[in-house]
């Protein structure tokens, strides 16, 4: 049987749309066009910096992720997207204070060039928020069809040969699964009835979907991770990924998490508080849009440590979460952690972690990574749920009955081995018994 599997050419321009360019959105564009002229390296990025090992130590076989598979060239790259202020992508990133005026104003014709659509927004699930640059329609469903016709003008407009959409919006209140949500014949329903359990960011990936064209939800919204999104995707062969971002806290503990558990450390409390100012600072302060960040965050250190499994060492540890609006910090985020740990004989031991990280810095080569990657998996065939892109995820998508995998190491080692599965390589155990025999 042939390896490997049959993946599409990257030809022609790759259409980046997204939902919310705010903070992350221009960070992540102003950071692609600094990258193209020269004025910048793509740290943090995977796909442009990564290198993945092929074969056996001793080969040698160490290319970049960019020449090993089929990505698409940053020079093909077209941003287009909804906001729910008017302002171009200059002005929006000015607003967010990102970056600093000179990385700016080298790149300002590029930004300023770059006007976001009016946006689909409700209030009632971003209640922090005004938006004065929004779509007006009787349905939800005429809503989605404006999004759909912007997507076809895009397309037309640009000569886009394919395109992702990556939503980079803010967190909306918290919603459970509710029988709208379990069919797509039940969610066209309801998208003509106004059923409030449809948020705005439902109707863009909708939108997205029923034009082909993969989804990835970088924010904590139930957004995608419902059945009826799972039969489009299947039903137009359409890969979707989510969800929230991994960047500052989370990101930290999915890599101590998994050294205490490998070192059998046990944990007795966990705590974490943020304090940020961004935009995204002023709308967690609602609690409701806060609980469904305070979900996405809480998950990981369960499924890491498996307490079921280690009752001794995990068994009933104290998780607290708090985030704090401060708006003097802006957009550089201090995530604090207090952890209780306890070794040999249950003698206890602190760990106090201090990140003082940039939230968009940390966030736009995620979005630049799963552009390029969506795009590939779209390329080669797979459609649904991408889980071995769990590696940029704070709450992963798995398929049902399936517990995520939330282990950093564990999720890159998927990562790489389905770029070595695709390219018809073969996988990598790390067994290493081979060197001795």
């Amino acid at each position: 049987m042939e390896k490997g599997v049959k993946i599409l050419n990257a030809s022609g321009k790759l259409g980046v749309l997204i939902p919310g360019m705010g903070a992350v959105a221009t960070t992540f564009m102003a950071g692609v066009q600094a990258v193209r002229k020269g004025y910048g390296k793509p740290i943090g990025s995977l796909t442009q910096m990564g290198t993945i090992r092929l074969g056996k130590r001793t080969d040698k076989r160490v290319p970049t992720i960019k020449e090993f598979v089929p990505l698409s060239d940053l020079e093909d790259m077209v941003f287009g997207g909804w906001d729910i202020f008017d302002d171009d992508m200059y002005a929006a990133a000015i607003n967010a204070g990102v970056l600093d005026n000179k990385t700016l104003d080298m790149i300002r014709s590029e930004l300023k060039s770059l006007k976001p659509l009016p946006a689909v927004f409700d209030q009632s699930y971003v209640k922090r928020l005004n938006g004065t640059h929004i779509k007006t329609g009787k349905t939800k469903m005429d809503l989605a069809d404006q999004l759909r016709q912007d997507i076809r003008n895009f397309r037309s407009e640009h000569d886009i040969s394919r395109a992702v959409m990556i939503w980079c919006g803010s967190t909306e209140v918290y919603i459970e699964s509710s029988p709208v949500h379990e069919s797509l014949e039940a969610f066209e329903k309801g998208l003509k009835n106004n059923d409030p359990a449809i948020a705005p960011s439902m109707i863009y990936a909708y939108a997205a979907l029923s034009e082909k064209i993969p989804f990835a939800n970088g924010a904590p919204n139930l957004t995608v991770d419902i059945p009826a999104m799972t039969e489009l995707a299947k039903k137009n062969n359409v890969p979707l990924s989510g969800k929230d971002f991994k960047t500052g806290q989370t990101l930290m503990k999915t890599i101590l998490a998994p050294g205490f558990k490998s070192r059998l450390l046990g944990v007795s409390g966990w705590f974490s508080t943020n304090i940020l100012g961004n935009r995204d600072g002023e709308v967690l302060d609602d609690p409701d849009s806060f609980k469904s960040k305070e979900v996405s965050k809480l998950g990981a250190l369960e499924y890491i440590l498996q307490p079921e499994l280690y009752p001794e060492l995990y068994k009933d540890f104290y998780h607290k979460v708090r985030i704090n609006y401060y708006p003097p910090r802006g957009d550089n985020k201090e995530g604090w952690d207090n952890i209780d740990i306890f070794g040999w004989l249950g003698y206890p031991m602190q760990v106090k972690v201090d990140f003082l990280c940039r939230d968009s810095i940390l966030a736009a080569p995620l979005v630049l990574d799963l552009a390029l990657f969506m795009d590939l998996a779209a390329r080669a065939g797979m459609h649904g749920i991408q889980e071995w892109l769990s590696f940029y995820f704070k709450s992963p998508m798995v398929a049902e009955n399936l517990y995520p995998e939330h282990d950093l190491f564990i999720q890159l080692k998927k990562l790489k081995n389905t770029l070595r599965h695709m390219m018809g390589e073969d996988l990598i155990t790390h067994l290493g018994l081979e060197y001795y025999d």
